[in-house]
């Protein structure tokens, strides 16, 4: 018996079984010629599947801003026939701070979901695991995030991607232009290949960026994404990094997806905030300025009454 990041696990000779996919997590590994089969005990891990996968990547999304990551994610699960594969039980993370009273019956607690979803592609080297989180958790941050590269390393992932925003400086009609960052050397040398490196030094919030972190401690293969959204904007919803990292992530990945929806959705955002844009510089001027005109007669005004005042002189 043994352990890993505090979860014990029970290494057990093959031929095995699963006993309960609810309770147990299992995967394969060849060491010293042997193939040995592990056994997560008391993992938070649902296991629905146990496909043979083709030199898998996983691309792992949480909320942050502009829900990029989730755009992003979402877009390719509603494109490609992803399966379900596992789900992490929120019960170990997540609190519920209220109920939803629907026409007086009150429902049961709502938790966040944690999904794991796969992917074969046919004609590509890589298959794809799918993970979305709804939210992220306020405690056992770090143990949420060992709980997906778990499963990573069950699945025999060969790199993780996570994706996230970069806020700058550009105006919100730009084309976003997509960065890179990596666990390791080699990595960015290769992602030096595709330009998508930038000097200097950048902080990634949250489990986007964290579950990267986890990957360079178990010597894992990482990559984030980071699409670049306007500061101004930072508060609503872009499409437009995301479709940028998409063309990317897909690139590296080596598949096709049909992006035309989400590009769609792009031209309609830029052109809400094209209007409310100019709605609000017209409010700006209206309320700052003032017409000339409208100045010329309160000054006129102002003289005349000045003068029924004064005695009139012949």
């Amino acid at each position: 018996m043994t352990s890993l990041i505090g979860i014990p696990i029970l290494i057990v000779p093959e031929p095995a079984e699963i006993v309960d996919s609810h309770a147990f997590l299992c995967y394969n590994s060849m060491e010293s010629g042997k193939s040995w089969t592990y056994k997560l005990m008391k993992q938070p891990i649902k296991l629905y599947a146990r496909p043979k996968l083709k030199a898998p990547v996983i691309l792992a999304v949480w909320p942050g801003i502009g829900n990029v990551a989730l755009i992003a994610a979402n877009y390719l699960l509603d494109k490609l026939p992803f399966k379900d594969l596992a789900e992490i039980d929120p019960n170990q993370f997540f609190d519920p701070i209220g109920v939803l009273a629907r026409d007086n019956i009150v429902e049961a607690p709502h938790f966040p979901e944690s999904r794991f979803y796969y992917w074969k592609n046919r004609k590509g080297p890589h298959d794809l695991i799918l993970f979305i989180g709804d939210d992220q958790p306020s405690t056992k941050v770090y143990e949420l995030a060992g709980c997906v590269l778990d499963v990573a390393t069950a699945f025999e992932v060969v790199r993780v991607y996570t994706c996230a925003a970069a806020l700058t400086r550009i105006h919100f009609t730009e084309q976003p232009k997509t960065w890179a960052v990596a666990t390791n050397r080699s990595l960015i040398t290769e992602l030096g290949k595709h330009d998508l490196l930038q000097k200097g030094n950048l902080q990634i919030a949250g489990l986007n960026g964290l579950l990267l972190g986890m990957a360079k401690e178990r010597e894992m293969d990482g990559v984030c994404l980071l699409g670049e959204v306007p500061a101004q904007t930072s508060r609503m919803e872009n499409p437009m990094a995301a479709l940028a990292i998409l063309k990317v992530f897909t690139r590296l990945v080596g598949f096709e997806v049909d992006l035309a929806e989400l590009s769609e959705a792009t031209r309609e955002v830029v052109e809400q905030v094209k209007q409310a844009t100019a709605v609000a510089m017209s409010e700006y001027i209206e309320h700052f300025t003032q017409p000339i005109w409208e100045q010329g007669n309160g000054e006129h005004e102002a003289e005349d009454e000045g003068d029924d005042d004064e005695p009139i002189e012949n």
